[in-house]
């Protein structure tokens, strides 16, 4: 896997490009990086073009400013793929990477073929989630290493944190990488994100969403509105808000069966 760069607004965004073939476009969590899809694409490359993104404050991209908007980072993400000459693409994110693909989708819909939001969402945050996120601001400040190890866990089903207890280690030592104004700048840009409900259900028919029936972070009730069309391809999944950790096998296998179907 050979890191690559791009000069944008003063920085140098990190990213990844392999394999050929139709492209998927794939954008990490909060605290997370552009490694967490190892797992994902080693297959995907046999058969697709692969380009994984360092979102600003994460990973090996520098932060752009102390506010990250979804939409800022979206226009990250389009720098990349016009700099790569890409035309047509589909989206994957989880998480915060879901709300970047939305503002992608919203910004660049000319340029999308689908959206897969994974352990995401496309409404807008509730004011108790605003007030946890202001709380996360406060707890990063004083003490970053507590708040990582403390967050990072609850992301997890209850049920798996023994039997992946390695993989937790693991993912809390990736986030550490995470620079404090990292965090804080991406807090402050999901805080205000608009709600994309609209934008995710607009084009139904080419989406995807995947979901962990216990995870403690998305609102189960909207998501389970979203599913009630028809029209979009939904799952649900057996553990957390890390499918891609926690259920491995079967998240590589509906994604690949998602873009076949494409």
């Amino acid at each position: 896997m050979e890191s690559k760069y791009l000069e944008y607004k003063g920085i140098q965004l990190h990213y990844t490009d392999e394999g050929k073939g139709r492209t998927l476009v794939f954008l990490h969590g909060f605290l997370e990086n552009l490694q967490m899809w190892n797992c994902i694409k080693v297959d995907l490359i046999k058969k697709y073009r692969v380009v994984c993104v360092d979102l600003p404050g994460h990973g090996k991209t520098p932060c752009l400013s102390y506010l990250h908007t979804m939409s800022d980072m979206a226009d990250t993400v389009k720098a990349i793929l016009n700099n790569l000459k890409l035309r047509r693409y589909v989206v994957f994110g989880h998480s915060m990477g879901g709300y970047v693909a939305l503002f992608f989708a919203e910004k660049y819909r000319q340029n999308v073929i689908g959206i897969g939001l994974i352990n995401s969402t496309p409404a807008a945050d509730s004011d108790e989630k605003k007030r946890n996120r202001e709380r996360a601001i406060v707890a990063v400040k004083q003490h970053k290493k507590s708040f990582i190890s403390a967050s990072i866990k609850q992301l997890f089903w209850e049920d798996n944190h023994l039997k992946l207890k390695n993989v937790i280690a693991q993912t809390i030592h990736e986030a550490h990488k995470t620079s404090v104004q990292g965090i804080i700048a991406a807090l402050e840009g999901m805080k205000i994100r608009p709600d994309l409900t609209e934008v995710f259900l607009s084009n139904a028919t080419h989406n995807l969403l995947v979901k962990g029936k216990f995870d403690n972070v998305i609102d189960h009730k909207h998501l389970n509105k979203i599913c009630e069309n028809k029209l979009l391809s939904c799952y649900e999944l057996k553990g957390g808000h890390m499918s891609y950790l926690e259920n491995n096998e079967e998240l590589s296998y509906i994604i690949k069966h998602y873009v076949e179907k494409l």
